[in-house]
């Protein structure tokens, strides 16, 4: 290119279209770092960080561990007279209670892959 298409493209409109991409380029920064600024004196605001000492701890005792049981569902109880519905005061809170077997079901080769499930199982 020659020095005179230089001069042709620095006279015409481009040159107002660099300035205001470098111009909007500018505000775009601007509001990048009043941004960060911004959150920065939030952050101060926030109450510390907990130290160590503050931090929760195991118990003397030690870790205390998770206790399995298996559960049965409750019954609901019948209605005295079967057209009367049973009202919420009359059902107790509790919907399971501790089963009396309670060894853990194993999965049984050539049964299905949960318990219950109604699946074909392994064929």
């Amino acid at each position: 290119m020659s020095t005179a298409t230089f001069v042709l493209a620095a006279s015409s409109s481009d040159v107002l279209n660099v300035i205001a991409a470098f111009g909007g380029g500018l505000i775009i920064a601007g509001a990048l770092v009043w941004a960060v600024q911004f959150g920065m004196r939030v952050q101060e605001r926030e109450l510390p960080r907990p130290r160590p000492e503050e931090q929760a701890h195991l118990p003397p005792t030690g870790a205390i561990r998770e206790m399995r049981e298996a559960r049965e569902p409750d019954e609901i109880p019948v209605a005295e007279d079967k057209r009367e519905r049973l009202m919420p005061y009359q059902l107790h809170h509790a919907g399971t209670r501790r089963g009396k077997d309670q060894r853990r079901k194993r999965w049984l080769p050539g049964s299905s892959g949960s318990f219950g499930s109604g699946g074909i199982g392994h064929v």
